[in-house]
């Protein structure tokens, strides 16, 4: 057994989710939408999908939220 080995939501790694950030220009942080299991950025509000556990940081696999974030649709 591990020591530390705790998962966060999503499966993701609490010190991972620390560090994550959106892969455009700007870098913001991502928060989690356990609900939808996105990582969501909160300046261009794209969501971006979380598989099996393992965040995919594309801006191609990107879906726009539509919400009050600066990405056009």
């Amino acid at each position: 057994m591990t020591q530390g080995t705790t998962s966060g939501p999503l499966g993701l790694d609490p010190l991972l989710l620390e560090v994550l950030a959106c892969p455009d220009t700007h870098h913001s942080p991502l928060t989690v939408d356990e609900a939808a299991s996105e990582l969501v950025c909160t300046t261009c509000d794209r969501a971006f999908p979380v598989r099996d556990g393992i965040p995919v940081l594309l801006l191609d696999e990107a879906r726009p939220r539509g919400g009050t974030g600066t990405a056009t649709p």
